[in-house]
């Protein structure tokens, strides 16, 4: 059974009902309090391995930033050197390194929307699980008073947790796109039609950067002389 199919049916499960069936109430809500232990580590798991992959995203990331520096570095080298053609080389990955910069960043701030709801069901269930400890003593004898029944269910269901189940359906899908989208940052393609058109645009802003940096130097120089 997987973690978040164990999330569901103890967040769904109707706690009195079962102790109303049980042969040995006392006895079923210790088994009840295991499953929510278990399924409370392996939330842990799932969740400190989004952190893991966050970390491995912004170990990449400052990577990316390094290498987008080094070819502003190399285009204003060029340009130094009146090398212009070699310049526009540089700016033409300085830009590619910046997008993949974009990406990673965004898929960071991702992550780290994961990681807060993960911690928010985590903090449900261990209020549940300890609500479940507290009270296990008065709910098996609640169970053995037909009066008490009813306060017993009251105390141990807090709300409809439909919610929480459905969070946890998107969380997962959201994982698995995720990695897909992982997969393809990197990956050669041929570019479209919209974005050999955006290339073409974004030439110019190559040229403008590039007098810029022509700008800057010439007048570095003039300052010097």
């Amino acid at each position: 059974m997987g973690v978040f199919t164990r999330f569901r049916d103890i967040v769904s499960a109707n706690i009195n009902s079962m102790l109303d069936h049980a042969e040995d109430p006392e006895k079923m809500i210790k088994l009840m309090i295991h499953e929510m232990e278990d399924t409370l580590i392996e939330l842990k798991s799932s969740c400190a391995g989004v952190i893991a992959g966050r970390k491995k995203i912004k170990r990449k990331l400052e990577e990316i930033n390094s290498k987008t520096e080094l070819w502003d570095e190399r285009a204003a080298l060029a340009v130094a050197k009146g090398r212009d053609n070699l310049a526009r080389e540089a700016l033409v990955e300085k830009r590619r390194f910046s997008r993949i910069s974009e990406t990673l960043t965004r898929e960071i701030g991702e992550y780290r929307n994961l990681i807060e709801k993960y911690q928010e069901d985590i903090l449900e269930l261990e209020n549940k699980l300890n609500s479940a400890k507290d009270k296990k003593r008065v709910l098996v004898q609640r169970h053995k008073s037909a009066t008490g029944s009813k306060r017993a269910q009251e105390e141990i269901r807090r709300s409809n947790s439909s919610d929480t189940i459905a969070r946890f359906d998107k969380l997962e899908s959201r994982i698995e796109q995720m990695e897909a989208e992982a997969e393809l940052v990197n990956a050669n393609r041929k570019p479209t039609i919209d974005e050999e058109f955006e290339d073409l645009a974004t030439d110019v802003e190559i040229e403008n950067e590039l007098a810029k940096i022509k700008a800057a130097q010439y007048s570095n120089k003039n300052e010097t002389v």
